[in-house]
């Protein structure tokens, strides 16, 4: 089963902050990961489910991270499967 990952970033991206570096010092073991923050290209939960479902996802599971010192994400440790 294919797994999908998104994660929604919470705080403010300072300028050159490395969002994509961050995200894979995370290591999230997922197929296909998707990003919600005020620079992304998705503008809500829904919008990057729709896109993980498109590319074959069967399970798709949200979790929020935060910004910590400008430099890295930390996970706060709440995740939600998402259905539909």
């Amino acid at each position: 089963m294919k797994t999908g990952t998104i994660i929604y970033v919470v705080g403010e991206e300072m300028v050159g902050f490395d969002m994509l570096k961050a995200i894979k010092d995370l290591q999230i073991k997922a197929d296909r990961v998707e990003i919600i923050s005020s620079r992304s290209g998705h503008f809500d939960v829904m919008d990057a489910w729709w896109s993980l479902t498109a590319k074959g996802m069967q399970r798709i599971v949200c979790v929020l991270a935060e910004i910590v010192n400008d430099t890295g994400l930390k996970l706060t440790g709440r995740e939600m499967q998402l259905c539909g």
